[in-house]
């Protein structure tokens, strides 16, 4: 049984399938139909393209409800509930705030421009009824993008084992659902990147099933005057975080380790209490580069 890869790009980001194939089996064809669910996600809910569903709501805002579908819904009451377990730190209204960070440009955004994003970040702002949603003040916005990748290599990984495929994983910019173990039952063996060099490994990760996803500050940032400035931010004050340099969670889907390792970097210094009563495995690094692991 022969191991292949097939990379490809979506969601702004290095993807790639390592599926193992049996022989007489069309692996390029399962690879493609993969491919294209995560194609197809991300047409649907990217917050940039025309005509999806994520850009119709956030077009709506202050005016009328749209109707959702179920799977639409099922993503706004997952987004309730990262929410309300979070203590409001993961609400997927922030991202109105990249408005006024630009991190291509080492320039801080002013307080004025923070003041006047901030009424529009929060879910209690957000209205449904009866399958439909409306933003309740012209300009908010809604964004998956804090889980929409995680969701889609689990839908890929779930059509690979629907078609067949045992051995193999799906790696959507470093977020990875794990089919099965290779085919002669070993792990996996996954890095996990250096949040300070690219070119170096801070780990690896021996896996043959679940998921693994990472968050960090190393993604998009600026630097002024020897800060670090990442794009992850607090919905309340509109700054970023600055406690954790990157945290890798091992979850048994990639929704729900891409949620717990935001979350834990929302919640700074708090985030070590809560990625240990999660359950699942981490591999954590603060912004002095000492690590904290839990295996399970």
């Amino acid at each position: 049984m022969d191991v292949q890869a097939f990379p490809f790009e979506a969601m702004a980001s290095r993807c790639e399938l390592r599926l193992a194939i049996a022989p007489g089996v069309d692996g390029a064809r399962l690879a493609q139909a993969a491919i294209d669910e995560v194609l197809r996600i991300e047409s649907t809910y990217s917050r940039y393209r025309t005509g999806g569903i994520v850009n119709r709501i956030n077009h709506a805002a202050g005016r009328d409800p749209v109707v959702c579908d179920d799977e639409t819904n099922a993503l706004l009451d997952y987004a309730r509930v990262l929410h309300a377990s979070s203590g409001g730190l993961f609400d997927i209204t922030s991202g109105v705030l990249r408005r006024a960070w630009d991190f291509r440009r080492p320039v801080l955004p002013a307080q004025a421009a923070l003041d006047a994003l901030l009424p529009l970040v929060g879910w209690q702002h957000v209205e449904r009824e009866h399958g439909a949603i409306r933003l309740s003040k012209a300009g908010m916005e809604i964004d998956f993008g804090g889980f929409g990748k995680e969701y889609a290599a689990d839908r890929a990984a779930a059509l690979l084992a629907a078609s067949g495929v045992r051995h193999g994983y799906v790696n959507l910019g470093g977020d990875l659902r794990i089919i099965g173990p290779r085919p002669d039952g070993a792990s996996w063996e996954i890095g996990v990147q250096d949040p300070r060099d690219t070119e170096r490994l801070a780990g690896a990760i021996p896996i043959a099933s679940g998921a693994l996803a990472t968050s960090g500050d190393y993604e998009r940032f600026i630097d002024i005057a020897g800060k670090r400035y990442c794009h992850v931010l607090d919905p309340r004050s509109g700054m970023p975080v600055s406690h954790w340099r990157s945290v890798s969670v091992l979850g048994p889907l990639a929704i729900a380790a891409g949620s717990c390792s935001t979350i834990a970097m929302l919640m700074q210094e708090d985030g070590l209490a809560f990625l240990d009563n999660s359950g699942m495995a981490y591999l954590a690094i603060d912004l002095q580069g000492q690590c904290f692991r839990k295996d399970v």
